[in-house]
């Protein structure tokens, strides 16, 4: 990729663009690390010292980040989140086992009727009685992911948005108070474009590409007990899958 500078731009901001195409590219995960300043320096004809001015503002910018002993990388991702269908943790202990602080914010809680699409994820009739809730949740205070759950309002009667506002795991709640141990169940991964309030919350930019993870889980019987829809902030959440017993 060649090194393209605007006739009117200084060297030092067409190298910040230069890098950061490179890293927001197929190429570069977050935790990789990235060419040194003396081999970009080499690569793209410029002395080391605008290489680092146009780094240091990659860094400022909080794309990049600097290790005293390995180097300059992509910060590596706050919240892992594993694809393995046996995993039935919760968001926040994830955030935890993750070495962070997790904290949320409930952004609304109504009670709906369900759609076509999400009956059918539930295995319930379409216009049965949802609780439909919405949380952001941060990671010690960055916001990294939006979750929008349906419940069929039959299963957890009594519901209120005060049970949610405290950060407490729903999975939690709904095995103290309902009885209702949850397990994983299907699950879909894929890339959707922030809306301008998903922008919003989750800082970033209007169109900028993010993971949505749909996941069903399911009680100890097999019913379907909640659809979460998940958009996730695409440097801060890597999703992990494990890998299984070869078949013969």
């Amino acid at each position: 990729m060649p090194l393209k500078v605007l006739r009117t731009e200084p060297r030092y901001l067409a190298i910040q663009r230069y890098v950061q195409e490179l890293i927001e590219g197929p190429d570069y995960a977050p935790g990789d690390n990235i060419p040194s300043e003396r081999v970009l320096a080499d690569k793209l004809g410029a002395n080391r010292m605008t290489v680092r001015k146009a780094i240091d503002r990659l860094v400022a910018a909080g794309l990049l980040e600097r290790n005293s002993t390995s180097g300059t990388r992509l910060p590596p991702p706050k919240v892992t989140r594993p694809l393995n269908p046996r995993t039935s943790l919760g968001i926040s202990r994830l955030v935890q086992i993750s070495g962070g602080t997790p904290a949320s914010r409930l952004l609304y809680f109504e009670a709906g009727r369900a759609s076509a699409s999400v009956a059918a994820r539930l295995r319930i009739d379409e216009g049965a009685d949802l609780m439909i809730f919405r949380r952001l949740w941060m990671v010690d205070t960055t916001p990294f992911c939006i979750e929008t759950s349906h419940i069929p309002a039959v299963r957890v009667p009594g519901l209120a948005a005060e049970d949610l506002t405290s950060g407490r795991s729903l999975n939690a709640l709904l095995r103290e108070r309902y009885g209702i141990s949850v397990f994983s169940g299907e699950r879909e991964i894929g890339v959707v474009h922030c809306n301008e309030q998903e922008a919003k919350l989750l800082q970033l930019a209007p169109g900028d590409a993010a993971l949505v993870l749909r996941l069903v889980s399911a009680d100890t019987a097999g019913r379907p007990i909640e659809y979460l829809r998940s958009i996730n902030h695409p440097q801060l959440v890597l999703f992990r899958t494990e890998m299984g017993e070869a078949q013969p």
